[in-house]
């Protein structure tokens, strides 16, 4: 067998070890390229380019992947008997990560191969840089900063267009931590967006210096952040409450606590056969 180029797929995944996040990333870089980010994926029905064509389906803790190989050679140490097809990584993820998919490389191989969940896929497919690198470390903030907070209601409030305000404070595996807003709007016509942008750019003046702070659309469906937003934090601010006639009170409910939390539905690194 020839030796894989440098920066090929099938070379960055022999870097990848339990723990190696820089190695990982770099094995999603190979993936994102074009140049040198093909893999075979195998076909359960049909041949390639045909109508019926279907990707294999493996399911590990209870999600969802579609088999494929770095290179001939491994399809040859595969075994595999049925069609193939070779693509592109990015146009993979780009068909995959909508149905929740992700993509298992290698299953074959001394132990078992590495899953590329559907979140990471969705990284590939809108831009490494955009999105934080995974499996994130998801918690209520613990800085106080009341001031930032304050202002940031009191513009929210003069902006019609957004209806309510979380926050969660994000710790990715690998740059730094950072504080996030969620940003639940009426309507994404680009006057209200323009209206809840310059909201943010009046706001942020008051965020302390080196503190990172980044917005996330809770209209956006394939966000952990998001997901995580919708599932464990309240809003700090709320439209539609405070524009609400007095009410009986209920009774206090335990506040959220700033422990950590597991990270969202259909993310991570399955812990089996030795995959991320």
């Amino acid at each position: 067998m020839s030796a894989s180029p440098s920066g090929s797929v099938e070379h960055m995944l022999r870097q990848v070890t339990p723990g190696r996040y820089d190695a990982y990333e770099a094995l999603l870089r190979a993936l994102a390229t074009p140049s040198s980010g093909q893999i075979w994926m195998l076909l359960w029905h049909g041949q390639a380019g045909s109508p019926d064509a279907q990707y294999g389906n493996m399911e590990v803790d209870g999600f969802s992947y579609a088999p494929c190989v770095t290179s001939a050679q491994e399809l040859s140490a595969s075994g595999w008997n049925r069609s193939y097809e070779v693509v592109d990584g990015l146009d993979v993820a780009r068909t995959l990560y909508p149905d929740h998919f992700g993509i298992w490389l290698n299953p074959h191989a001394p132990g078992g191969g590495v899953g590329i969940p559907w979140l990471d896929l969705r990284r590939i497919a809108t831009g490494l840089d955009r999105q934080p690198a995974g499996p994130l470390r998801l918690t209520e903030p613990g800085i106080e900063i009341p001031q930032f907070y304050a202002l940031l209601a009191q513009n929210a409030h003069r902006t019609p267009a957004l209806r309510t305000l979380r926050r969660a404070w994000v710790q990715p595996a690998l740059g730094a931590p950072y504080l996030a807003i969620g940003l639940d709007v009426y309507d994404t016509s680009p006057a209200a967006v323009d209206s809840v942008r310059a909201m943010m750019q009046q706001s942020v003046g008051a965020v302390p210096e080196g503190l990172p702070v980044s917005t996330v659309a809770m209209t956006d469906d394939y966000d952990p952040v998001v997901m995580w937003m919708r599932a464990n934090a309240r809003p700090f601010y709320d439209r539609e409450a405070h524009a609400a006639p007095p009410q009986p009170q209920p009774q206090p409910q335990p506040q959220l606590q700033p422990q950590p939390q597991g990270p969202a539905a259909g993310y991570g690194y399955p812990p089996v056969h030795g995959g991320y």
